[in-house]
């Protein structure tokens, strides 16, 4: 079941920051969670900074329907009364969001779809230029974890990821940007696929932790990169010291102001499972700094 509500795109003739770049096309995922307000409102911080487009994707997982058919009242299912409730439910909060969205002056458009979460988050999100995710598990479901939706998208997609904790404080795309930068593909995937962010940003400042590894890309690969698209960033050297990798990037981005902290995902893909890297699933767990991953 799918069903669209489009808000008519408006010219942005006056939005003198949709020449600056930024993401014209976001996908944000709804759901009934603590932290969807603040998802919402950092997904059209975003789209009013580069008078972009917002879409809206409430994603009802099948397992929804089949779960509410297990609950009984003395031996007799009650599946027509849970379904009712669980549409009513959906209506209510389209209707909300609709109406909040309505007196925005950003061009939106609100979808809902019954399916499998990852493969409708992808499948929207392929002509994204980003995604907007929150930490919390699916609201309808136990089957889908937070972290297995992060790895099975990343797994499978091209789009980057925003990763907004529920509590954090209003998205500024102007702000400073932190890029964690260690030479890796991944790394590099990540700053490339940000760039559009980072034309906007009022700083940018590449941070690399040292670590006794060897990776593909120069040390200078990621400033030379941003100066032939016109980001003039600041190389910053962190030592680890008694603090691990995610600790020192962290403190770093924290000390720096930074608005969000840019990193490529590592891990491999195992079913439904994306088994990160020590560094990534500490952050996707935690991090009280927004996160714009790409693997």
């Amino acid at each position: 079941m799918t069903s669209v509500m489009i808000q008519p795109e408006s010219s942005h003739a006056e939005a003198p920051l949709s020449s600056r770049g930024g993401m014209k096309s976001v996908l944000l995922h709804v759901q009934d969670d603590e932290g969807l307000e603040a998802r919402l409102q950092a997904a059209l911080a975003i789209v009013r900074a580069s008078g972009g487009h917002l879409t809206c994707l409430h994603v009802t997982p099948m397992s929804a329907y089949a779960y509410a058919g297990f609950e009984t009242y003395g031996g007799a299912y009650v599946l027509t009364d849970l379904l009712k409730q669980l549409e009513e439910h959906e209506a209510a909060m389209r209707t909300r969001i609709e109406a909040q969205l309505a007196s925005e002056d950003v061009a939106w458009s609100y979808e809902r779809q019954t399916s499998d979460p990852v493969s409708a988050l992808v499948n929207s999100g392929a002509l994204a230029d980003l995604i907007v995710l929150g930490r919390s598990r699916h609201s309808q479901s136990s089957a889908y974890r937070a972290m297995s939706i992060f790895g099975d998208i990343l797994a499978t997609s091209h789009t980057p990821l925003l990763v907004y904790s529920n509590d954090q404080q209003r998205f500024d795309p102007l702000g400073p940007a932190v890029v964690a930068w260690n030479g890796s593909f991944e790394a590099a995937n990540a700053l490339r696929a940000a760039l559009p962010l980072l034309k906007q940003a009022s700083a940018v400042h590449i941070v690399s932790v040292d670590e006794d590894k060897h990776f593909d890309c120069p040390p200078l690969g990621a400033s030379e990169y941003l100066s032939r698209h016109d980001v003039h960033a600041e190389m910053i050297r962190e030592s680890k010291g008694t603090q691990s990798v995610d600790e020192r990037l962290v403190a770093t981005a924290t000390s720096l102001g930074a608005s969000y902290l840019v990193m490529g995902a590592y891990g491999h893909h195992r079913a439904r499972e994306f088994l990160f890297g020590g560094v990534t699933r500490s952050l996707l767990k935690e991090c009280i700094v927004p996160l714009v991953l790409a693997r």
